[in-house]
């Protein structure tokens, strides 16, 4: 396993736990205090652990287990992925940040805070998918279910 895929992955924990974490807060406030979540908190819980957590550790399984880029491949690029590894995980550190914050502060520049990092998620995974596109292909299964093999 590569650094790259471990960044994803590790990065992928670390969120999970920040998730966790706001998730028991909300939970002992909602049960133990009849204090229901503000839906901006409900909202950055939800992304952190989706997208911080299961998104970074798919993302990073994938670029482990497809099949190597082709000799000759010109579309994949390390260094593609890996600026969609930062730029995911600071579009999501930043859309975390500033939909908790909008549960206690009415500033001005947090929604635009929010879009600016919604928009950054959505771009790194157009990153990340356009570079990783032609690795997504057969691997001698194509051969075998030629012969009649099912999977």
């Amino acid at each position: 396993m590569y650094t790259l895929v471990r960044r994803f992955i590790k990065t992928g924990i670390s969120f999970l736990l920040v998730g966790v974490a706001l998730g028991c807060w909300m939970l002992v406030r909602r049960e133990l205090y009849g204090e229901w979540p503000s839906p901006f908190l409900v909202s950055a819980h939800a992304h952190v652990v989706f997208v911080g957590f299961m998104l970074n550790l798919i993302l990073g399984v994938a670029l482990w287990l497809f099949p190597r880029a082709a000799k000759g491949d010109v579309r994949y690029s390390p260094r593609v992925a890996a600026a969609s590894y930062w730029l995911l995980n600071v579009a999501t550190a930043l859309r975390f940040a500033a939909e908790a914050s909008r549960a206690w502060f009415a500033a001005p520049v947090l929604p635009w805070l929010v879009v600016g990092g919604g928009l950054g998620q959505g771009l790194a995974l157009a990153l990340y998918f356009w570079t990783m596109w032609t690795r997504i292909r057969p691997v001698g299964s194509h051969l075998r279910e030629s012969q009649g093999e099912r999977f």
